[in-house]
């Protein structure tokens, strides 16, 4: 066939040729990224390559921010420290994260539910926010990320003293139960992509009753049927020809109810019982945890065990569990805000326990809303400071904006933050030069800050 300059099904994930050296076919293995040649070790796929290459169409669209994101967020984890996030629910507040050191950022479910859906209402943890809204959310964080980057990138060339940043980290986003079955996993897996996730998680609970990790009440699918939602999820990864990370949350230990005893891995933890909406009793508990987390292992880059205190004993018995049979398989831990840390570790085993975490295998470490206690705490004490002493009050937050410029900080100067000077940029080049409107010439900024 003649080279028209068409990708064709067959080449939709293929970083390599289709045929080695001595002549041998290489569909019978998966596309391996230049940037990771154990890439797919230990993960198992229950469809083949031929199959993707029928789904994928006839062209290849190229999702480079969650192909970029990938990359980075594998690198990362399987460097020499945890990556450790912080959960953002506004790009601003991404900007900062990174301004302040950490390199990746966690996106929340929880968070998007509250105070950032597509529905524009405040929801509790249970799955009631449209599908589309955390896609939404990731893009908008990429998009400010985006806007720091180009920022950044235009005064370095211009010769000005800035920071040097790499801007573009990678996202980590909550997919709950998946909202639906295996086809609507499927539909919201392509949806993160396309706004540009690096990794994605999933939970095993029913998703018509899904709820917080830290409230009663869940209800969990059997194992069997959580096992084809992350089946769902990389299906579609691999037709959009991107190595997205996936992670299996198992909401086991605290789980009490299950809907069907369909399952083998499921029963010897089955009391007998039923409630009046017909789920099964289950007893929970760490031992039905680790049996669920070592199904999910072949099928999910990182395993979460979501628990119900810090307790590094418990995180050890799942992490020794989980890497006796599969060596090397990556965890994640929820840092979690719903914990009253102090009531349970004191400051020399808080400032420890992150580190015993990644001695065990806990790469991915993080506070899911962190984003939206720091935003609500900061905005309290700053509306009390001015009820009580008007603009001394508001001052008094302009000048701890100050005292932290010398640790990176570089919001004090909103207009520059958001890109004032970098649209300037745009009208100076549209006018050759000659515009007399541009923006920060003659602002209150540019006189005083």
């Amino acid at each position: 066939m003649p080279d028209d300059g068409n990708i064709r099904p067959t080449d939709v994930l293929s970083d390599r040729p289709s045929v080695a050296e001595d002549g041998r076919p290489l569909d019978e293995g998966w596309p391996t990224p230049r940037w990771a040649s154990d890439r797919w070790e230990g993960i198992r796929r229950d469809y083949a390559p031929a199959t993707v290459a029928t789904l994928a169409g006839s062209f290849r669209q190229r999702y480079t921010l969650a192909e970029m994101g990938a990359e980075k967020l594998w690198r990362r984890l399987h460097g020499v420290k945890p990556v450790r996030s912080l959960g953002a629910t506004t790009g601003g507040q991404a900007v900062q994260h990174v301004r302040a050191g950490l390199n990746a950022i966690y996106l929340s479910g929880w968070q998007v539910a509250a105070d950032a859906n597509t529905a524009g209402k405040t929801y509790p943890d249970q799955s009631l926010y449209p599908a589309d809204s955390v896609p939404s959310v990731v893009k908008r964080i990429n998009n400010a990320l985006l806007r720091a980057d180009q920022i950044q990138h235009m005064e370095k060339r211009q010769g000005a003293t800035t920071a040097n940043l790499d801007f573009l980290v990678p996202i980590v986003a909550d997919a709950e139960a998946g909202f639906g079955g295996p086809l609507n996993a499927f539909e919201l897996m392509k949806a993160m992509i396309e706004a540009g996730a690096a990794g994605v998680h999933f939970e095993d609970q029913l998703a018509s009753e899904k709820k917080c990790g830290h409230m009663g009440g869940k209800v969990l699918v059997p194992t069997s049927a959580f096992v084809r939602t992350l089946t769902a999820a990389r299906l579609a990864a691999d037709v959009m020809g991107v190595p997205t990370l996936l992670l299996a949350r198992t909401d086991a230990q605290a789980a009490k109810l299950l809907t069907s005893d369909i399952d083998e891995v499921d029963r010897r933890f089955i009391t007998g019982q039923r409630t009046v909406e017909g789920f099964y009793q289950t007893t929970g508990g760490l031992d039905y945890a680790i049996a669920r987390g070592l199904a999910y292992a072949p099928y999910a880059d990182l395993i979460w065990c979501e628990t119900d205190t810090p307790n590094i004993e418990v995180a050890r018995e799942f992490a020794t569990a989980i890497r006796h049979d599969f060596p090397g398989k990556l965890l994640a831990y929820n840092c979690s805000p719903s914990f009253n840390w102090a009531k349970y570790l004191s400051q020399a085993q808080m400032r420890d326990f992150q580190d015993r975490l990644g001695e065990m295998g806990y790469m991915f470490q993080f506070v899911t809303l962190a984003g939206f206690h720091s935003l609500n705490l900061a905005t309290f004490d700053l509306a009390r400071a001015y009820a009580a002493r008007g603009m001394a009050g508001y001052s008094e937050l302009q000048q701890r904006e100050f005292a932290a410029e010398t640790h990176g900080y570089t919001a004090t100067r909103h207009q520059r933050e958001v890109g004032t000077t970098y649209f300037d940029e745009i009208t100076r080049t549209i006018s050759a030069g000659r515009s007399s409107t541009t923006a920060m010439t003659g602002s209150t900024e540019a006189a005083q800050f």
